[in-house]
This record gives structure tokens, sequence and C-alpha cells, in this order.
């Protein structure tokens, strides 16, 4: 169910997904600051951690990072049956149901930490970097079924790189450059936000308030495609 060809920085899927990769920094802040090293949404960092894990590096936990792959995974696959299950139907009844799924993962891991807060439970946390995981790997597959060019709301880096690359000091077009500033600069707040909040609070407030986020975005921003 792609996304149409052409969309502006005012479309509300582009807005949506710009606020998404909001959403992503505080589940990765909350990840990584309070479940040991471990990467919920940018699986990228979890590989290269399970090769420090692979070397002997202390600190990284080579468990951790193979369930957040694992349970990724699930989460991608569900969410691509469930995107080609609306292929011809709503986009906006797929793009609600989704978010639906992603916040109640988030709300039953936020509400796992806080009847058990402590961080010394192995299985506590085994079983948040799965829930989360899950979460997230469902988030990246319906993302990547609406194809928006230069919005993934979890990885920043080919937004980086086309944001330098095709930048007129390359000698390139500049194109969506407002949009690729705007998910770099949503990704950090996120992540910030998060941040501030596990550290201060522990894990339960950012995981319901990115699933709360997510749930309310969708609903306000979800629209059907326009019929031409």
């Amino acid at each position: 169910m792609p996304a149409p060809a052409a969309m502006t920085d005012r479309d509300p899927l582009v807005v949506l997904l710009t606020l998404l990769s909001l959403t992503t920094g505080i589940v990765d802040a909350t990840s990584v600051l309070g479940l040991g090293k471990v990467f919920t949404a940018n699986m990228t960092g979890n590989v290269v951690f399970l090769g420090f894990a692979a070397a002997g590096a202390s600190g990284f936990h080579w468990e951790l990072y193979v369930i957040a792959l694992i349970a990724f995974g699930l989460g991608a696959i569900g969410a691509g049956r469930l995107g080609r299950f609306f292929t011809g139907r709503s986009r906006r009844r797929w793009l609600i149901v989704s978010a639906t799924i992603e916040a109640s993962l988030l709300w039953i891991a936020a509400a796992c930490a806080f009847a058990a807060p402590s961080d010394t439970a192995a299985g506590l946390r085994l079983t948040l970097i799965a829930l989360v995981a899950i979460a997230m790997g469902a988030r990246n597959a319906t993302v990547r079924q609406l194809n928006v060019p230069d919005l993934t709301t979890t990885v920043v880096t080919r937004t980086i790189t086309g944001l330098a690359a095709d930048s007129r000091l390359a000698g390139g077009p500049g194109h969506n450059l407002g949009r690729r500033v705007r998910a770099i600069l949503a990704l950090f707040v996120g992540a910030a936000v998060g941040a501030f909040m596990v550290l201060r609070w522990g894990l339960a407030p950012p995981l319901a308030l990115a699933g709360a986020a997510v749930l309310a975005l969708s609903l306000a921003l979800a629209k059907d495609e326009a019929k031409e």
C-alpha cells in the first residue's frame, strides 16, 4: 500500500511520520539507558553491539541483542501481513489498527515496568525488550510499506547522507531539505525527552508516553489516500 509518489511536507502523512520519529527517540532512550545498552528500534546498533559482545567486550550482553533482533523481526512479519490484508482498503483504518497494536505493546511494557520496577530482574528486562522491539518492528514494517521518501521514523543515517549528498554544496537539487532536517531534529528531541524521563522517573512513564503519542498522532493525522 505505497504512498502517493509526490507528497508535500504539509501532507498529513509526512507530518505524522516526522512526529513519530520523536517517539522513536523516546523508546530508544528508554531501552539504551534503562534496559542495558540495547536498542529496541534501531537494529543497526544491536548488530554492532552483538559484535562487541562476541568479541568479549565488557558491558555488552549477547542475549539482549538476540532477543531484540528476533522480536523486532516478529513484529515486522506481523505488520507485513497486516499491511497486505489492508491492500486496497482504508489506509486510515490500517494506520490506526497498526498504531493501536504498537501503543498496546508499549503500554503493556510500561505496566510491567511499573509493577516490577527493579532493573535487576533479568526476566523482566528481556520481557520489556521483547515487547518494545515487537512494537517497533511492527512500526518499521508499516512505515516501509508507506514508502515516504526520507522518512523512516527510526534511522537517520540515510537521511543525513541524503541531506549532504543532495545539497546544493554537493551540486545537488537540495530537495526535501526541511523534511530531512525535521526528521533528524525530531529523533534528537525524542531521545532527549526520553533520557530526561528515564533518568528521573524510570521506565514506565516514557513507555506510556510513547504509546499515547503514537495512538493520538495516528488518530489525528492518519488519512485515506486522496482519490484522483
